[in-house]
């Protein structure tokens, strides 16, 4: 059983029932479920001022749980990273207490990541995940694994179109003790020129988005390219662009026309497939950690069991 701090550090939570079922659903798995008080704050789209959300964060940190786990994402970490007390987050997860969330959590992860090197858990959301009708098999197992420290790596079976684009590499390890890193791409793009985009070489480096039509993703892996981000990376690894809508004027302008073009720009790996994302199965990632990459066949796999927690 673990301790599990819930706040809300971006947007308001409007789905309550959602809300609900999260936390009726952790306490069925035994968790023991601590709520902030401004867990259901709002403030027009925001889950309280900025001051408001600075502090849950730091009760967050001061809890002692096992788990900060966000309630959900939206929007409004970037507009606080500067009043984010970054050593006293990073103490508390040298204590022991994971960070877990995705989506604008991104911007926190990425930026402690860069202020403290601490590692965070690129994972699911309270109301998304947890509070779903039916919670994912696969996302609770790998969240279970990531609290009881049994987790030694996470693997995923890749397409048959990712395989033929790779077929001249050697199955083996791809990349070695490099940095895992990344997380929803909007939100990674919106911290170049900032200090709180980390400067990762020798990077294993995992995107996903929801809702951004292709070429607005090859606009943003465009501008990862054109600032050198992506030449300092081991492997680029894709999870899940879901949602969006392409139209007539595409003429066949699709997603994986982007993949392709990506594939043209750079030397490293382009991997796809990878279950993270805006979608019920999901992986939990740990950001900031070395990991080996180990490719065989159609088979991926993100091993950190030979580094320390």
């Amino acid at each position: 059983m673990a301790h599990i701090y819930i706040y809300s550090p971006s947007g308001a939570v409007r789905d309550k029932a959602a809300f609900k079922r999260g936390v009726a659903r952790l306490k069925k798995l035994g968790h023991e479920v601590e709520l902030d008080a401004d867990a259901l704050s709002s403030h027009t789209r925001f889950a309280g001022d900025d001051a408001t959300r600075l502090a849950a964060i730091h009760r967050a940190a001061d809890s002692g749980a096992n788990v900060a786990l966000i309630s959900r994402g939206g929007y409004g970490l970037t507009r606080i990273l500067p009043g984010i007390k970054y050593k006293q987050v990073a103490k508390a997860i040298a204590k022991g207490t994971q960070f877990v969330g995705l989506s604008d959590f991104t911007a926190f992860q990425n930026a402690l990541l860069a202020k403290t090197g601490a590692v965070t858990w690129a994972g699911p959301a309270l109301g998304e995940d947890f509070g779903a009708e039916q919670p994912d098999d696969i996302m609770e197992a790998c969240f279970d694994d990531m609290v009881s420290g049994q987790g030694e790596g996470a693997g995923w079976h890749f397409s048959t179109a990712c395989a033929t684009a790779n077929a001249k590499r050697r199955s083996g390890v791809w990349a070695h003790d490099a940095v895992l890193w990344g997380g929803n791409l909007a939100v990674l793009v919106s911290l170049l020129g900032t200090p709180y985009f980390p400067q990762i070489k020798n990077g294993v480096l995992f995107l996903e988005d929801v809702g951004e039509h292709p070429y607005r993703i090859e606009r943003m892996l465009t501008q990862l390219l054109h600032a050198g981000v992506l030449a300092h990376q081991k492997a680029i690894v894709l999870g899940q662009f879901n949602n969006y809508k392409l139209t007539p004027h595409d003429k066949g302008f699709k997603l994986q026309s982007v993949i392709d073009w990506l594939r043209t720009q750079i030397k490293a790996p382009v991997l796809t497939d990878l279950p993270f994302g805006h979608v019920p199965t999901k992986l939990c990632l740990p950001v900031g950690q070395k990991i080996d990459l180990v490719v065989e066949d159609r088979d991926a796999l993100l091993l950190w069991a030979h580094t320390d927690h």
